[in-house]
C-alpha cells in the first residue's frame, strides 16, 4: 500500500521521524510519497527519500508560498531538483482561496509556470485546490499537464467529474472517515476506482479513530477502510487496485 501524499519533513516529526517511518513499513505501507511544500522543504524531502528506498520525493512550491515565488531562480531550483531519480512529481503546487496568504492573480501565476514546468518535464502534478475548483480547471483546462492529482479532494462530484472525464486523479485523505463529510464520502463513491488513490496529508487530518491527534503515514490503513466499505469493495481488492494506480501514476 502507498501513502501517496504526506509531509514527512515537517517539524512535528522531528523527535520521532525514523520511528514515524518504521510503523509504516511494519504496517504494510511499503511506499510513502514525501511531499514539498515550499522551496527551502525540497532539499529536505530529497534527502529522506535517498535515505530510505521506500521513500519518494516532489518538489514543488504551496500557494501560500506565492508572493515570495521568483518565477525564474525557483522555477530553476524545482527544475533541477526533479533531474533527481527519486522525485517522482511536482508539488504540491495549485490555488488556496480560504487563507488567501498571497491574492487570487499572484497565486494564478505560480501555478501556472509549476503546471507548465511539471508538462515539460513529463512529471505528474500534485495539486491543491481550496475554495478554488473553477480557477483549478480553468488553467488545467488551458495547460493540460497530462498527469495530474486532486489532493486531498473535498469537492462535490459535480465539480470534479469533469477532472475524471480528462482522465486525471482524485486522492482522498482522512476526512473521508469524519461524520459530516457526507460530500467526500459521495465523490469517493462517485469517483471511478481507476482514478481513485488515497493519503494522510500528514501530519494533517487524521483520520477517525487518530482524529485530532498528529497524523501520520500507518494510519493511512484507517482511510482505506473507510473507502472500501464506500465502494462495496474488500479492503485487499482497494488496496491492491490504488497501489497499481499510484505506481503508474508516480512511474516507480
Amino acid at each position: 500500500m502507498i501513502d501517496t501524499h504526506c509531509h514527512l519533513t515537517a517539524p512535528q516529526f522531528d523527535t520521532d521521524r525514523d520511528e514515524v517511518v518504521k510503523r509504516a513499513f511494519d504496517a504494510g505501507i511499503n511506499k510513502i510519497v514525501c511531499v514539498s511544500d515550499s522551496l527551502d522543504d525540497i532539499g529536505s524531502c530529497l534527502r529522506l527519500a535517498e535515505e530510505y528506498a521506500g521513500i519518494y520525493a516532489t518538489a514543488g512550491a504551496h500557494p501560500h508560498h506565492a508572493k515570495k515565488f521568483d518565477e525564474t531562480a525557483d522555477l530553476e531550483k524545482i527544475r533541477k531538483a526533479a533531474k533527481n531519480p527519486k522525485c517522482r512529481a511536482i508539488g504540491e503546487i495549485g490555488l488556496d482561496y480560504h487563507y488567501m496568504d498571497s491574492t487570487k492573480d499572484v497565486q494564478k501565476k505560480m501555478f501556472r509556470f509549476q503546471l507548465e514546468l511539471a508538462k515539460s518535464l513529463k512529471l505528474p502534478a500534485i495539486v491543491h485546490c481550496r475554495e478554488a475548483v473553477e480557477d483549478i480547471w480553468s488553467i488545467v483546462d488551458e495547460i493540460d499537464p497530462g498527469k495530474m492529482v486532486l489532493h486531498c479532494c473535498t469537492e462535490e462530484w459535480e465539480d470534479v467529474k469533469k477532472f475524471i472525464d480528462r482522465g486525471y486523479f482524485l486522492s482522498f485523505a482522512g476526512i473521508v472517515t469524519y461524520p459530516k463529510s457526507d460530500v467526500v464520502r459521495d465523490t469517493v463513491l462517485n469517483c471511478p476506482i481507476d482514478q481513485l488513490m488515497f493519503e494522510t496529508d500528514a501530519p494533517f487530518l487524521a483520520p477517525v479513530p487518530y482524529r485530532g491527534k498528529r497524523n501520520e503515514p500507518a494510519y493511512v490503513i484507517e482511510t482505506a477502510k473507510a473507502i472500501a466499505d464506500i465502494k462495496n469493495m474488500s479492503f485487499d481488492e482497494l488496496a491492491n487496485k490504488t497501489t497499481e494506480n499510484a505506481l503508474k501514476f508516480f512511474g516507480i
